[in-house]
């Protein structure tokens, strides 16, 4: 396993890098990932002299969403513990979403369910061409609650209500045309690309960057107030502990179809 499940660090230039480490599961997120991208944004957003955040996932995949069999434990636990998880993960995309400087996803291979919300809430988003997407909550009796938000903001509501009802996968020039992604190169050309684009933002002036993020922030549906996002998160909370939801994680585990397939 991972010794750290997120790493950070930061360059003279004030480029912060951000790095999803759970190689070993596709970078699945859980208590670990959900925590460290929480203490990640806590810590650049008080960094003096940050430029840029770049974010990025070790191995083959950028994110494969929820570690499923974690959730199934957490579905377990009482009320008050499903919705502590739920806030925490609502807190960590809400704080990468107002990080007051630009944000730069790099993405390879898969990017799942929570994926698109880490992604939608970053500012800019390069996608190798062997990416591949999908919001799929809903397949596991689950929900996207907590991230819908961010991914409305980023591919507006009409491909919402497609791809987190379908729970369909899509490639990286679909989610470059509903706008999830604004940039597809190839696999091995992603970490250049990626600097070019940190080269381009460092010429900018950082504190005009800072507001005028801010105001487009103003307009967005991602900047929820706090009684709305309390709302989510205990809707997202109580559906992780269904009926519905214990029947959709057990068919992942045993590697059936769920009783609602017909």
């Amino acid at each position: 396993m991972s010794e750290q499940a997120v790493l950070r660090t930061v360059d003279p230039r004030g480029v912060a890098t951000v790095t999803l480490n759970r190689p070993e599961v596709n970078n699945a997120y859980d208590e670990t990932v959900i925590q460290g991208l929480r203490d990640a944004m806590d810590e650049l957003g008080a960094h003096p002299g940050l430029r840029v955040v770049v974010l990025r996932g070790a191995g083959k995949h950028f994110q494969a969403g929820a570690d499923l069999k974690w959730i199934r434990r957490v579905a377990a636990q009482p009320a008050e513990e499903n919705e502590r998880v739920s806030r925490a993960t609502a807190t960590a995309v809400h704080r990468l979403n107002m990080l007051p400087v630009p944000t730069l996803a790099l993405v390879q291979g898969g990017c799942f369910g929570g994926g698109t919300g880490i992604i939608a809430a970053c500012d800019i988003v390069l996608a190798a061409d062997d990416a591949l997407f999908s919001i799929a909550e809903t397949r596991w009796g689950l929900m996207a609650g907590i991230i819908l938000p961010q991914l409305a903001d980023a591919i507006g509501v009409r491909q919402v209500r497609r791809y987190a009802l379908s729970g369909e996968r899509f490639g990286a020039q679909e989610a470059r045309r509903i706008g999830l992604v604004h940039e597809v190169v190839p696999v091995a050309e992603l970490q250049a690309a990626g600097e070019r684009l940190v080269a381009q933002l460092l010429q900018n002036a950082p504190e005009a960057n800072a507001q005028t993020k801010a105001a487009a922030l103003e307009f967005a549906w991602g900047s929820v107030n706090d009684a709305v996002l309390e709302r989510l998160v205990v809707q997202h909370a109580a559906k992780r502990r269904s009926a519905e939801a214990a029947e959709g994680l057990a068919s992942f585990v045993e590697k059936r179809p769920a009783r609602w397939f017909a």
